[in-house]
Parts: C-alpha cells; sequence; structure tokens
C-alpha cells in the first residue's frame, strides 16, 4: 500500500511538473491594413491582414473586411484608413544630446556640471519620444561623455522599466589626441572628453576590448575632426586616426562578431576610414568617385545624417558660416553620387544634434529632395537600416518572423513622404504604444 502512495505521489509531482513548464498561448493580434509598405517590395499592398502571435509576425495575407476565423481571443485592430509600415529604423542617434542651447552652456556644460543621472534620465525621454515616433529601433552612436549610460537605458527598456525602441548602442566612442571636445580650456586643465582618446594601434584595441565587454554593439570611431573652407574653398577636416590605429579597431572588434562604425567627412580621413576597414561610413560629407568605387567594392554602408547640417548656420560671412554652407553642398553632391552609384544608404538623422522636440522624420524629404524615390528613403529606414544592423528578416520588414514593430499613418507617405512625421499607430514588439487612428474613428 505504502508503494502505491509514493507512486501516486510521484506521479502528481511529475504532473504539477508538466504543468508548470506549459507556458500559456502567447496572445493573438490581427491586423487590417487598408495599404501596407512591406519594407522591401517596391510596390504597396492593399487590404491586407497582418497576423501576431506574441511579438512575432506569423502571417501576411491579403483580405477584404473583418476576418471570419479571428481565433479564439485575439484583438483586431482595424488600420483599413491607414497606411502600416515596419517600425521605422534610426541608425545614427544621441539619445544623451539635446541640442544644446549655447545660451544654457552648450555642449561643454553637460560634461562638466550635469550629473550622470540627470542626463540618463532625459535619454529617458528621448528614448520615448523616438518611440512615441515610430522609430522602434535606434542605432545610438555613442554617449558624449555619459560613459556606459545607453547600455543602462537599454536594459531599462528590455526589462520594462522604461518605454523606449530597441537599442544598438555604441558606448563612449574612440577618438584621439587633439581629437574631440572639450576644448580651449587651460592647457595645465584637465578636462573631461565626450569620447575614449587612444593614440596607437595597441591602446586602440585595448579601448575597444574595453567597450565591448561592457555591452558596446557597435564601436564608433572618429576619423575626422575639425573641418573648415581651405585656400581654394575645399573643405577640409582634421584627420584623427592612423590607418594602423583603426586596423587594430576593426580586426578586435569584428573578432568579437561586431562592426565598426566610423564618424568621417572626407579627406584624409574618408580615405583612413574605407583603408582600415570600415563597416559604416557616418556622414561622409565628401566623397570622391575612387572613395565611393570602394565603398561599393568593399560593402561599406553609408548612414548619410543630411537634415542636421542645414541648421544653425553661422553669418555667411564668417569663417564658420562659410564652413557650415559648404558642408551642406558638398554633402549633398555626395549623396547623390552615392545613390546613383548604388552605394548601400542606410536611414540616419544624427537626432541629438537636432532637438528631440524636432521630428526625426525630418530627414525622409530631405533624401527624397536629393534624390530617392519616396519607396528608396523609407526603405532606407526599414529594410535597409536593419541589414546594416544584421536583422534582415526580423526587423524593418512586414513579413513572417519578423518582430511585431508596426507603424501606421493616415494617407499616402510616397505621395508625399512627409506624412511620415505625424505617426498615429505604433505597435512595438507586438504591444500597442500609441493609437490615435482607431481612436478618431
Amino acid at each position: 500500500m505504502k508503494r502505491w502512495i509514493f507512486l501516486l505521489s510521484l506521479l502528481g509531482l511529475i504532473c504539477a511538473g508538466w504543468a508548470q513548464t506549459i507556458a500559456p498561448a502567447p496572445p493573438v493580434t490581427v491586423i487590417r491594413a487598408g495599404v501596407l509598405i512591406d519594407g522591401v517590395s517596391n510596390s504597396p499592398r492593399r487590404n491586407v491582414v497582418i497576423t501576431i502571435r506574441g511579438n512575432t509576425i506569423t502571417d501576411v495575407a491579403d483580405g477584404g473586411g473583418v476576418p471570419s476565423n479571428l481565433p479564439a481571443g485575439a484583438t483586431f485592430i482595424d488600420l483599413s484608413q491607414a497606411t502600416v509600415l515596419p517600425g521605422l529604423i534610426d541608425a545614427h542617434t544621441h539619445i544623451f544630446l539635446q541640442g544644446e542651447d549655447p545660451a544654457q552652456g552648450g555642449y561643454d556644460i553637460q560634461l562638466l556640471k550635469y550629473p550622470l543621472a540627470f542626463r540618463a534620465a532625459r535619454a529617458t525621454v528621448s528614448a520615448r519620444r523616438a518611440l512615441e515616433q515610430g522609430f522602434t529601433t535606434l542605432r545610438d552612436m555613442e554617449t558624449e561623455g555619459a560613459g556606459y549610460g545607453d547600455v543602462g537605458i537599454k536594459m531599462a527598456i528590455e526589462g520594462g522599466y522604461i518605454p523606449g525602441p530597441r537599442l544598438f548602442v555604441s558606448t563612449r566612442a574612440i577618438s584621439t589626441t587633439g581629437g574631440y571636445p572639450l576644448e580651449g580650456y587651460a592647457p595645465e586643465i584637465e578636462v573631461p572628453k565626450g569620447v575614449q582618446i587612444i593614440d596607437g594601434p595597441v591602446e586602440a584595441r585595448k579601448a575597444a576590448r574595453e567597450q565591448l565587454d561592457h555591452g558596446a554593439d557597435w564601436i564608433k570611431v572618429y576619423m575626422t575632426h575639425r573641418s573648415w573652407v581651405g585656400k581654394n574653398g575645399e573643405l577640409v577636416s582634421q584627420p584623427t586616426l592612423t590607418v594602423e590605429e583603426l586596423h587594430a579597431i576593426v580586426d578586435e572588434t569584428h573578432g568579437w562578431g561586431k562592426k565598426v562604425a566610423c564618424h568621417v567627412y572626407g579627406g584624409e580621413g574618408m580615405q583612413r576610414a574605407l583603408d582600415g576597414g570600415c563597416d559604416s561610413i557616418e556622414h561622409g560629407l565628401v566623397l570622391t568617385d575612387a572613395q565611393i568605387a570602394q565603398m561599393i567594392r568593399q560593402g561599406t554602408w553609408l548612414c548619410p545624417t543630411l537634415s542636421v547640417y542645414y541648421g544653425d548656420w553661422a553669418p555667411a560671412d564668417t569663417p564658420a558660416g562659410q564652413r557650415d554652407r559648404k558642408r551642406a553642398s558638398e554633402h549633398e553632391v555626395s549623396f547623390r553620387k552615392a545613390l546613383k552609384a548604388g552605394v548601400k544608404i542606410a536611414f540616419g538623422t544624427d537626432m541629438g544634434g537636432i532637438p528631440w522636440t524636432e521630428p526625426i522624420a525630418q530627414e525622409f524629404p530631405r533624401m527624397v529632395e536629393f534624390g530617392m524615390t519616396p519607396m528608396q528613403a523609407i526603405q532606407s529606414a526599414t529594410s535597409r537600416a536593419a541589414e546594416l544592423l544584421d536583422m534582415q528578416g526580423r526587423l524593418g520588414v512586414i513579413a513572417p518572423g519578423a518582430y511585431a514593430d508596426v507603424v501606421a499613418v493616415s494617407g499616402d507617405p510616397l505621395a508625399n513622404v512627409k506624412i511620415l512625421e505625424n505617426i498615429g499607430f505604433v505597435m512595438k514588439d507586438g504591444k500597442v504604444f500609441k493609437n490615435e487612428l482607431e481612436a478618431k474613428k
């Protein structure tokens, strides 16, 4: 008898264990899209039904009205009067920058007077604003003196403590002595720098190791610093790292399975960036035909950040004003040449250099003005940016197997790409964050 009691008790424990291991079925959401721009196709689709289980898209099918075979307990979202797109990706942001009004102390005050906790609180607001605008993923291109604060913000978002986009972070960034602010202080005073300073390949490799060890998804390198108009009217940029220093960083980073982004305007710094094997050129104001050809051969990406160079110009009759205008005019020429040649281009804004109170999507009209079709501009912020991040098929696309990052607008962004400044519906990871479109019904 005791043996039977023991066996029954053992069976009960096994059954209880099975019950604990059986997870509840993920929630099902069905979205009816009036028009779908899926991030990959060159033409939109109409009357599409998107099925989501948990945080993953499981089906995208042509449909009519409300599906008659909705799974039991499914949530139905009617966006039949809207254009639905994948969650947008900004591949160049700075959540720890806020536009830096000179009247409030500019860049320097952040490193000299603002506690890290204060800067992190402001970065939290920046991240939320990005998500509100439909940017469900950001590649954040360094913390500007806030150390590994971006790793902390990423952890808080992933843990569900604060709302925000998926973050791919680059932590401190790397430059050389004489290659980054703070500057202009008495030489006998040691002031903080906005990046990690290195000199020589050994220090370069060590810095990359430190940043990767502390959570960097990308390594950011400054290959140029100051720029000015030269005696022949050309835009000149001060080079920073040598090819040998960059080689050490790239070799180490690639060994970790990660990539290197190079801030570079042009000239010698641009050539060093390409010869050193960087994975993406950030800004790329001056690109020669030979450098464009090299980018295509090497598969190097361009993240141009156009709009940031069209604000806060100094007076035209000053050296700074001449430099500002030269940056913008050269940038347009290089963007047009790179686009025509077939360079891989990802959407990036340099938000933070632009105040986070401004629309992130202001970059789309600028890209279209300089030669992209609206669909190309949208793809640069969806499937193309996802490819840059090695997240093909998971981000930047409405397709089975992708994360359920979905946004929608009222109107046709292919007719007027500026409409993307007014995202009315935002879903990230299968959870609705914003739904103003249904509220208007």
